[in-house]
């Protein structure tokens, strides 16, 4: 027996050896090569008709994020679930009036099949943003709209407030972005407006009244600016309603719906008896993956993946199938504050809430689709060596001698810890704590947020129809790939 464990241990030291030898010979690429070409040559077309979609949107994952991710994650050659997946495309993200988007326009595109104007959401480009007055024939239909009018069942899952601009492209139509709840469409229109707030949209809404889960934040746009939620922090509604109670008031009717407020509430929530589930875990948006159970009380509220898993366990229970868009809304807001390890964490843990439902459903029935709203500024660049720290230097710079960082942007607040005050002299990082929470990335021009970039963003598919979204082409060509998987919408059957 102990010689055979000798030369068990013998033959994995061995495979080991080989194992890290092998990326230093040709004929393991061209092995590797080989491999994804037998893949790519024994592919057969999924055309069964799809059950499910799944849409999951990264706010502000540029194809760097993706790229970077990996790195993160310890290996820049290793499989994510982006790369799992057998079908890749490029989505344009211009909107009508602006090069570069913003999530709201974006939102109407690949929700709704229309480009918009930026700060518009659900509307066409007839439609200018803050405009008090829209008709009918500008308001646009969103897939959601087309999954119910089919008989299915919807949701929505978001790391933002609920009625912030990308899930609002589900359910609302508005010329502002902005007004998530009615103080400042009041403030700008008052009573010359046919227009309703976002919440009363999501709450009472043909579209938004019959999605069977909402999960994230945003509890401040349902209560008055005199009500305090269950953490005591005050609304901002200045209509004296609780759209949170007149949610429940609807669905208790035939008492089938339940609202949640923290984790273990929503870990409790028995499926076999609920039929709709409203989760606001924050007055406004939820907290940063990294900031979640800190030790905080406070702070125990459920990731992406756990509301991601809810959402699909009550979905999976309709008969007829489903419609669920999944939100990574703070990928974009430390993005906007030049925080790449907080992108990091975040676009880490959205891979895990993919992999969950992956793991949850069958591609022979469900559609996933990933993709993003919009890129950013953000450059990973420099000459790091393999599998060595992504937060880490690119390298010493030949011009100042100071140290550089692989990962950077071309604008935001960090101009003001890239360089010393008043000089054009880059500040020393070399004794700075580069991994520190709160700690920016490098900047090249002073803004308060960075913006967000004009390129190309990812789309990657697995299910049914997934071949469809291969290619380069418009963002509002997504939800028409989607329903015509689904034959629903503009493809349902007569």
């Amino acid at each position: 027996m102990k010689v055979f464990i000798v030369l068990l241990l013998q033959i994995l030291v061995l495979a080991t050896a080989v194992s890290a030898q092998s990326e230093n010979t040709a004929e393991y690429w061209r092995q590797n090569a080989q491999a994804f070409l037998r893949s790519k040559l024994n592919e057969k077309y999924k055309t069964k008709k799809a059950k499910n979609i799944i849409m999951f949107l990264g706010d502000g994952m540029s194809l760097s994020t993706v790229s970077a991710v990996r790195a993160y994650l310890g290996n820049e050659g290793i499989s994510t679930v982006f790369d799992r997946f057998p079908y890749f495309g490029f989505s344009k993200t211009y909107c009508v009036n602006g090069q570069t988007a913003d999530s709201s326009c974006t939102a109407t595109a690949y929700l709704n099949g229309v480009k918009g104007n930026m700060l518009t959401t659900g509307v066409t480009a007839n439609v200018q943003a803050e405009q008090c007055v829209i008709t009918e024939k500008d308001k646009t239909e969103s897939i959601a709209s087309w999954a119910q009018k089919a008989g299915k069942a919807t949701g929505l899952v978001t790391t933002t407030t609920v009625t912030h601009a990308s899930p609002s492209g589900a359910y609302a139509n508005t010329p502002s972005r902005f007004w998530e709840g009615n103080k400042v469409l009041d403030q700008m229109c008052g009573s010359t407006t046919n227009v309703r707030d976002i919440a009363h949209q999501l709450i009472n809404g043909e579209v938004g009244k019959k999605f069977k889960v909402i999960l994230g934040g945003g509890r401040a746009h349902m209560i008055n600016s005199t009500m305090m939620d269950e953490e005591g922090q005050f609304g901002q509604r200045t209509d004296g309603r609780n759209l949170i109670n007149e949610w429940l008031t609807a669905k208790n009717q035939q008492n089938v719906g339940q609202f949640v407020w923290h984790k273990q509430q929503l870990h409790e929530v028995n499926y076999t008896t609920v039929d709709y589930l409203l989760g606001l875990f924050e007055s406004l948006d939820c907290l940063y993956q990294m900031d979640i159970n800190d030790g905080n009380l406070h702070n125990q509220e459920p990731t992406l993946t756990d509301m991601t898993v809810a959402a699909i366990r009550l979905l999976e229970k309709d008969p007829n199938g489903y419609f669920l868009f999944v939100e990574s809304g703070k990928i974009d807001h430390a993005h906007h504050y030049n925080q790449a390890n907080r992108a990091m964490v975040e676009t880490a843990e959205f891979i895990r809430a993919i992999e969950a439902a992956r793991a949850m459903t069958k591609d022979d029935d469900t559609l996933i689709v990933i993709t993003s709203d919009h890129s950013h500024t953000f450059t990973y660049s420099g000459y790091g060596s393999r599998k060595s720290d992504i937060l880490g230097f690119g390298g010493i710079s030949d011009m100042d001698q100071k140290p550089y960082l692989k990962l950077s942007y071309a604008n935001g607040p960090a101009y003001d810890t890239t360089y010393i005050k008043n000089t054009a002299e880059r500040v020393d990082l070399t004794n700075v704590d580069i991994h520190n929470h709160a700690f920016l990335q490098s900047a090249t021009v002073p803004l308060s947020a960075e913006t967000h970039a004009g390129d190309d963003v990812g789309i990657f598919a697995s299910g049914p129809f997934e071949h469809l979204f291969a290619g380069s082409y418009e963002q509002n060509n997504i939800p028409m790939l989607m329903a015509y998987a689904a034959q629903i919408g503009p493809f349902a059957k007569k």
